[in-house]
């Protein structure tokens, strides 16, 4: 790894390269986190019964992800480098999943289809993390992973639409009760497309910078081989985290929470809440479940705006992250409460738009905090371990943390589990208070 100071400063073109590759995989992420939970249900799924289905993709995520991090620390290619041989490795896996994923018959497919595609998205998105603060000084930190928010929030806008926009052009998006409609099919068919060739780009436009010592760097590889051995780090690695590192989990548990809480319940809560739908097979389902993915886009395209002005802001001027992150979740969650009050399905648009300011900053700030405080060599396998305060809570949501919370709290309604999923956004922004190390807060 290079050292921090004589990291040179790169263009935004420079960036936008090395990140590009995040707009297939948001893509996928957004196809899977807008229509999954439409998919179950057009193949017989009960709405209490969705989360579980969800359980098997964070599951995995909890174990790849730190392997995949210790791993990539450990490889340095000639040709592809550090991070770049997982990006190739998940964009392949991840193609295949995502292109069939609506053509399951069954819930069992369906699901291992989810499980397949969430497991090789991992193994491209933290290393596309890691690079980032692998190429950048600390000063532009916030701003790469700003420019990687703004190719995110693209791709969400994009892929949810997608359906909705299928259907504009004349592909049926309703089928026979049991089939997932074509224009679900056209655009997972679509996603798998950009997600392969965006991945592809980013490998072929950037290259890495290699270990100081590659001699030494070969024998401390050789010296940690060993599948005990790695496992053996990796868990040392966990109990000697940074403490900033376990303040900003306690962030994201709620924040995450939150948005899993959204993909998993989004449709069925909208769909019945303001739409007054909820036979599958019907027009007005199709209809209004082709609506919510729309609505969905526009915490995408907001999120990809505000990323914008952070880039500029970040460009010029160093800014407090941690104040910035906390008033970014305080405004999505009132977003998501907002759903619950709103009497006219446009206004939609105005609760996602709060959303999407909550979204890009969950997308920046805690990884350019959290790239400033641990060493530089691990940046793989805590930006990995960093991911367990990611998969916990959607494992808790999907073995019944949503259903039991919004019932217990709320009521019976399922339009509640927005309420859930805004309260815990907000628990998630008062949280940021915890982070005072001013390495982590502010730009260097």
């Amino acid at each position: 790894m290079q050292i921090e100071e004589i990291k040179p400063r790169l263009s935004f073109w420079q960036i936008w390269n090395m990140s590009f590759g995040f707009l297939g995989i948001q893509f996928a992420f957004a196809l899977q986190g807008g229509f999954m939970s439409r998919i179950f249900q057009t193949l017989g799924a009960e709405k209490d019964d969705i989360p579980i289905l969800w359980l098997a993709a964070p599951l995995t995520g909890l174990i790849i992800q730190p392997i995949v991090g210790y791993l990539s620390d450990r490889t340095w290619h000639p040709i592809l480098g550090r991070r770049r041989p997982f990006f190739f490795i998940g964009a392949v896996f991840s193609t295949i999943a995502l292109f069939f994923a609506p053509y399951s018959s069954a819930l069992w497919m369906a699901a291992s289809s989810l499980w397949i595609l969430d497991a090789s998205i991992n193994i491209s998105m933290e290393p596309f993390r890691a690079l980032v603060a692998d190429k950048l000084p600390d000063s532009q930190r916030s701003y790469g992973f700003v420019v990687q928010t703004l190719i995110i929030g693209i791709g969400t806008w994009i892929a949810s639409n997608l359906p909705w926009f299928m259907t504009k052009i004349g592909v049926p998006n309703t089928a026979a009760a049991g089939v997932v409609p074509d224009s679900v099919k056209f655009a997972f068919g679509i996603g798998a497309i950009v997600l392969f060739t965006s991945i592809l780009y980013t490998i072929l436009t950037t290259k890495e910078y290699p270990p100081d010592n590659l001699k030494k760097f070969e024998k401390e590889k050789a010296a940690s081989k060993g599948f005990l051995k790695g496992i053996k780090e990796i868990f040392e690695n966990i109990l000697d985290m940074p403490k900033v590192m376990l303040k900003l989990g306690v962030v994201q548990f709620f924040s995450w929470f939150a948005f899993f809480t959204m993909w998993t319940y989004a449709t069925p809560a909208i769909t019945e809440h303001i739409f007054k739908a909820t036979d599958t097979a019907s027009l007005a389902y199709n209809n209004a479940a082709d609506s919510v993915g729309n609505y969905l886009g526009t915490y995408g395209l907001i999120s990809m705006f505000f990323a914008l002005i952070l880039a500029f802001v970040t460009s010029k001027v160093k800014i407090n992250r941690k104040l910035v992150h906390m008033l970014s979740l305080i405004s999505g969650g009132i977003g998501f409460i907002s759903i619950f009050y709103i009497t006219e399905p446009w206004m939609l648009h105005l609760c996602f738009a709060l959303v999407g300011i909550a979204w890009a900053s969950i997308l920046s700030m805690p990884y350019a905090m959290l790239s400033s405080s641990v060493d530089p060599n691990k940046m793989g396998i805590y930006m990995g371990i960093f991911n367990m305060f990611i998969v916990i809570p959607q494992i808790i949501a999907s073995v019944g943390g949503i259903t039991t919370t919004y019932k217990f709290l709320f009521g019976d309604e399922v339009i509640y589990t927005m309420v859930l999923a805004g309260t815990s956004l907000i628990l998630a922004g008062f949280a940021n208070l915890l982070i005072t190390d001013r390495n982590a807060t502010h730009d260097g």
